[in-house]
């Protein structure tokens, strides 16, 4: 190891460039703040290069495929299509490497630093990295701490299994997958590989026999999973896992002396998170942690260290990019003197599964668990016009209210569009919308935008392409 002679001076430092670093780095940059990135790896993180990004290539592959049959109603031909993986590997290495230096490009044109290394804290105000033998000092003004946590699968595995990384590396379509978790990195994968063609099998942990979604998406994505012969098990204890040379067994306990033994050519384990605060060194430098190990910090994303903050994987709450992203960005303002800070009341989730999911809000379970009389709203895409174009009508829009006050608490979709539709009602949420404030807008048409619409309406029992619902009528004899 060489060490700097001196320790150098820097401005803003951002430990990691990952989707909440880059962000942050940018935006600061913005602000007329100097910036340097300290990455180990690759910019954009895990999310670009090994998750968010890869994952979705694969998601849209499949969703794709799955359409086919729609296509050939439109009048194309499609009997001939076929699926090549090492294709499509070949287009998410394109489309990774073009975003890559997409970052790249933007952080030169912002005029960052970026220093390839391992940060560790030195002390409350100095960092050191180290690269190979070569190992610095730097002293700064400010630091965003960015640099996500460490995975760790489920249940102890044989190293052959596949991770949640690892699954879209694959060259050749599993003929067999079992996949053992309930998550929605999981359920991505699940239906992704069954239509691409492999025979999938989901197995639940123990205590985590339920998704955890709204009632109303659970019930269909259950009966989407039975329709596409997903079969699933409910394991009641942690399964054997054996791996003989190219073959898996796993034996499941599935409670009332059931028991099964599955077999296949692969095998994917879900993850956890677990905090990599140890090798940065928070205790030199002061950091106070949660009890599970995560960086503590408040709205502006500041630790109990005034000039060091804290974004992304590493701080409590859901591992996701658009919390990361978000953050980087709070961060970064508060650096530069603004008042800027975050609030994840309304975090948007999706799922790019067959057919998509997409949520915000309470569901209607926890609107009743926190004390609201709810109402609520529901409008299938069988009767969307723009649907039945497409040849997507599986799925439904669900909007749950409160009863008094007509304030809308959750919005929840599954099927076409839901994903980019969920936007609108984010963005409802935020601004505190009622009932009259979703119905008041015209709604383009045809679109699948419209079972939002009709959603809010049957609040009401007015939705037009809903049959009335049927009341029993008192029969009196004379």
């Amino acid at each position: 190891m060489v060490v700097g002679e001196l320790t150098q001076e820097r401005d803003v430092m951002v430990i990691g460039g990952g989707p909440g670093g880059y962000h942050a780095a940018i935006r600061a940059a913005q602000l007329g703040r100097q910036v340097t990135i300290i990455e180990k790896n690759k910019l954009g993180g895990v999310c670009l290069n090994e998750g968010c990004i890869p994952s979705k290539v694969h998601t849209t592959a499949a969703q794709s495929f799955q359409r086919m049959g729609s296509f050939q109603q439109l009048g194309l031909d499609t009997s001939g299509v076929t699926f090549d993986l090492p294709r499509l590997q070949e287009h998410k290495k394109k489309v990774v490497e073009q975003l890559l230096q997409g970052v790249v490009a933007l952080c030169k044109a912002n005029k960052i630093e970026i220093i390839e290394g391992e940060a560790s804290f030195i002390s409350p105000t100095k960092i050191g990295v180290e690269n190979g033998h070569q190992y610095d000092t730097f002293t700064f003004n400010d630091v965003i701490i960015a640099t996500g946590c460490n995975k760790k699968p489920i249940a102890e595995m044989h190293h052959h299994a596949l991770t949640p990384t690892s699954i879209w590396n694959l060259e050749e379509l599993p003929n067999e997958l079992i996949l053992y978790g309930n998550d929605d990195f999981t359920l991505e994968a699940a239906t992704t590989f069954n239509s691409l063609g492999s025979i999938v099998t989901l197995i639940f942990p123990p205590e985590q026999h339920e998704f955890t979604f709204d009632p109303s998406i659970n019930k269909e994505l259950q009966r989407q999973l039975k329709k596409q012969k997903i079969k699933v098990y409910k394991t009641h204890t942690t399964p054997q896992f054996k791996f003989d040379e190219n073959q898996w067994e796993v034996a499941l306990e599935l409670g009332k002396n059931e028991s099964v033994i599955l077999e296949s050519s692969h095998l994917y384990c879900a993850e956890e998170r677990e905090p990599s605060t140890e090798s940065l060194g928070v205790q030199r430098a002061g950091i106070h942690l949660n009890e599970e190990g995560f960086i503590n910090i408040n709205e502006a994303c500041r630790t109990n260290i005034a000039s060091i903050y804290a974004i992304g994987d590493i701080t409590e709450g859901p591992a996701l990019a658009v919390k990361a992203i978000k953050q980087g960005k709070v961060a970064a303002e508060n650096i530069a003197g603004h008042q800027s800070e975050c609030d994840f009341t309304f975090l948007p989730r999706i799922v790019q599964t067959i057919p998509p999911i997409a949520t915000v809000g309470m569901t209607e379970a926890s609107a009743i668990e926190n004390g609201f009389e709810v109402k609520i709203g529901e409008s299938t895409l069988q009767t969307n016009g723009y649907a039945s174009i497409l040849g997507q009508k599986e799925g439904f829009s669900k909007t749950v209210t409160d009863a008094k006050t007509d304030m809308v608490l959750g919005i929840h979709m599954m099927g076409a569009q839901a994903v980019e539709m969920i936007s609108t009602g984010t963005l409802a949420l935020e601004m505190v919308a009622r009932q009259e404030d979703l119905l008041f807008p015209s709604y383009p048409h045809p679109s699948v935008n419209e079972s939002m619409w009709e959603s809010v309406e049957d609040l009401e029992e007015k939705a037009i392409h809903k049959a009335p619902r049927v009341t029993k009528q008192k029969v009196t004899s004379s």
